[in-house]
């Protein structure tokens, strides 16, 4: 991975990351394709949309269709025909959250397949292999989540565990790559610490110091827990962060997240919201948010934003996507899916322009003066 900062208006940074398989210009988002697609969406699709990046999961993949299928088509770029990078989460959130009785121990996570309730487990180790047999351009290593609001105890030992994980992971995969294996791929580390000031420098100080790793992640936030919260967490661990390497905000969030932990210092974000939001007939927009389940939009002939210019906005009215969410018609996903995901990254060049011209004060004001009227 080539990592370069390319500019800095205050603490916000406008960087490029070079992958194996595409170059990546930030502010990203991440568009999150979970079983190997964005949902109800193509690899054409997301190259027309402009995505260089998107998310896959570890956890779905290895339970269906399985890894080793994916590796027989070349990994995901051949199987799913999207030939821009991939970042693959280990799979250590869906454990925890997905399982209704998932186990982590010192060494890894038991858990229960959502799909069969068969047993399985991971490891640092086996979360690396499946990934790379999909062979993706940035793999995250297993870290131990906990739920917010959590015992010190907990939250100190999942810092731990943690830290043990990713020495692992870390030695491993350098082993790995003497043996010809993975040697394209990056591997990401997680900083742990929920929204506790003293467990985050003591994780992102641990992790940090592992110096092999190509990024680090803040995980753990998103889950409950107050904004004012998270933007705080998030400053108060950037500090301890290097500053030469790709920082990754996960599962993060709204527009208003995005421009906030931006403003602090972060580089890349992925979440589900504007595909889950467009399908559930929430569309965003440069004044806000839209429901377009709204009787008002019955005969609305205007698009979604007349300030967009996606394919969903250049071609149709708020009256037929109205019409078509009503009668549970599968192209309003698609064309939902495809307006919020283009005013996202559309978002993030515009942040990213404004880096480049030093003018993030007021382009963070002219964003929240657009939705307040």
């Amino acid at each position: 991975m080539q990592f370069t900062i390319d500019a800095k208006s205050n603490k916000a940074r406008a960087c490029t990351i070079v992958t194996a398989h595409s170059t990546i210009q930030t502010p990203v988002f991440m568009p999150v394709g979970t079983q190997g697609t964005v949902k109800a969406l193509d690899a054409n699709d997301m190259l027309e949309l402009g995505a260089k990046i998107i998310l896959g999961n570890t956890y779905h993949l290895y339970l269906r269709p399985g890894s080793k299928i994916v590796k027989k088509f070349g990994g995901l770029h051949g199987f799913s025909k999207f030939p821009n990078s991939f970042l693959t989460d280990s799979g250590g959130f869906q454990a925890f959250s997905l399982s209704a009785n998932s186990k982590p121990d010192e060494n890894g996570i038991m858990f229960k397949s959502h799909i069969d309730g068969s047993h399985h487990y991971f490891t640092p180790k086996s979360v690396l292999d499946t990934q790379y047999d999909l062979n993706s351009d940035i793999m995250m290593i297993l870290d131990d989540l906990v739920a917010l609001p959590n015992t010190q105890e907990r939250i100190a030992k999942s810092i731990e565990r943690t830290t043990k994980w990713a020495k692992e992971a870390i030695s491993y995969h350098m082993e790995q790559k003497e043996k010809g294996i993975g040697v394209h791929q990056n591997i990401f580390a997680i900083i742990q610490g929920g929204t506790d000031k003293n467990f985050r420098k003591q994780s992102a100080e641990q992790l940090c110091a592992l110096t092999d790793f190509d990024g680090f992640a803040i995980g753990g936030l998103s889950v409950g827990e107050p904004n004012a919260d998270m933007y705080e967490t998030v400053e108060w661990t950037t500090q301890f962060m290097p500053e030469d390497k790709p920082r990754y905000l996960m599962g993060v969030g709204t527009p208003e997240d995005l421009i906030e932990n931006i403003e602090r210092g972060v580089d890349m974000f992925d979440c589900v919201m504007p595909t889950r939001n467009a399908r559930n007939g929430t569309l965003f927009t440069t004044f806000g948010r839209l429901n377009i389940k709204k009787a008002d939009y019955k005969e609305d002939m205007t698009p979604i934003d007349e300030a967009c210019d996606c394919y969903t906005c250049k071609n149709f009215s708020k009256a037929y996507l109205n019409h078509l969410y009503r009668a549970k018609e599968i192209t309003y996903f698609r064309l939902g899916s495809i307006h919020n995901i283009h005013y996202y990254l559309s978002l993030m060049k515009q942040a990213r322009n404004a880096i480049l011209e030093d003018n993030w004060d007021e382009f963070k004001k002219d964003f929240y003066a657009k939705r307040s009227k």
